[in-house]
């Protein structure tokens, strides 16, 4: 198999270069990055850049870098999507024109270049057998920071709680790399924030450190602060063939038109009389949302009134976007129900 990571080992400063933008440049393509740590007999992984334009993991870890810390243990840093970051505007892209979501490829069949990317990711993580994996993102619109885990117990919950005191527990089969989580190789999902708050490469330094320097990670070494849990959100996705802008009127020729101002929403409680944006057609002929079961839960998320869009019920969204193209291909937004416990569906899938 073709070698796509450059790897390097205990780096110094000429191996940085001057800023983390010139570290790409210089390489060009994936990096794994190795620091021997205290306890050489014990490693742990973060991996990020999954996503070209989610470059605050990068930065702490440029960052981190620079400043020498010796680590607790080994610790094995991978950048992956050094291409896409790297097309000019630098960070625009959230992967190369025509290419899969590289954070949909985590499992087989492996034939494209994204999926042997995300192999080669595996691979390396089974070589150097880290005790606790880290995967950190950006998110694609205006947020605090929270983790995700596909299983929840309490050595995840104290991996997350280095980075957050917010935690989603999902597991929707999509291929993401968190979904490669086991009792041996815990991985926890970290979103930072925004890619334009400047508080989201601080939260990203700042849990690095900790993340690296712990002696150990059991619950008593995470943070203090109990996590708030929603448990099995639902996503709320376009039909095919579905139009959607954003704009503070409804435009015309537009299937969907949200009002940007739904991103405010985000780790937010909206209710029943809260417009998310316009539309004259029938929920379930846009959207498709599917619960545990597989049921259809479209109509408990959103209904239309007179031609406006709002919540069916009182609800806790997050992770909502607007930008038109990641809706598009991947979700407008996660839901729970107020309480944060999980929203069933009431029918079958097709309209």
């Amino acid at each position: 198999m073709r070698r796509r990571f450059t790897f390097l080992h205990n780096p110094g400063e000429h191996d940085l270069a001057q800023s983390p933008e010139a570290m790409l440049s210089r390489y060009r393509g994936p990096l794994c990055i190795k620091v021997d740590g205290e306890d050489r007999s014990r490693c742990r992984a973060l991996v990020t850049l999954l996503h070209g334009n989610e470059p605050s993991g990068l930065h702490a870890i440029w960052h981190w870098l620079r400043s020498a810390e010796r680590p607790a243990v080994n610790l094995l840093l991978m950048i992956a999507s050094v291409s896409a970051a790297l097309c000019e505007p630098l960070f625009s892209h959230r992967m190369l024109p025509r290419a899969r979501d590289l954070n949909r490829c985590f499992r087989p069949p492996f034939e494209d270049e994204q999926g042997r990317l995300a192999e080669e990711i595996l691979t390396l993580l089974e070589l150097h057998d880290p005790e606790a994996v880290v995967d950190m993102h950006n998110t694609s619109g205006r947020g605090p920071d929270f983790a995700v885990v596909a299983f929840d117990d309490p050595f995840h919950d104290a991996i997350a709680a280095f980075f957050t005191h917010r935690l989603v527990v999902c597991s929707l089969g999509l291929g993401a790399l968190m979904e490669s989580s086991s009792d041996t190789r815990p991985i926890v999902t970290v979103e930072v924030g925004g890619c334009e708050d400047p508080r989201a490469d601080t939260i990203a330094l700042a849990g690095l450190q900790r993340f690296a320097q712990a002696p150990r990670i059991s619950p008593q070494h995470g943070n203090a602060t109990p996590l708030e849990k929603l448990d099995a959100p639902l996503r709320l996705e376009l039909r095919d063939g579905v139009t959607l802008t954003y704009a503070d009127t409804p435009q015309r020729g537009h299937d969907v038109t949200l009002n940007p101002v739904i991103e405010h929403h985000n780790f937010g409680t909206v209710t029943v009389n809260t417009p998310l944006g316009w539309s004259d057609a029938d929920p379930r002929q846009l959207f498709q949302a599917r619960d545990a079961s597989g049921l259809c839960a479209v109509r408990q998320l959103v209904q239309v009134i007179d031609g406006v869009l709002y919540p069916a019920q009182t609800l806790i969204l997050f992770m909502i976007t607007t930008h038109a193209g990641i809706a598009e291909s991947d979700c407008l937004f996660y839901a729970v129900s107020a309480d944060g416990s999980p929203i069933s569906g009431t029918g079958p899938v097709g309209i």
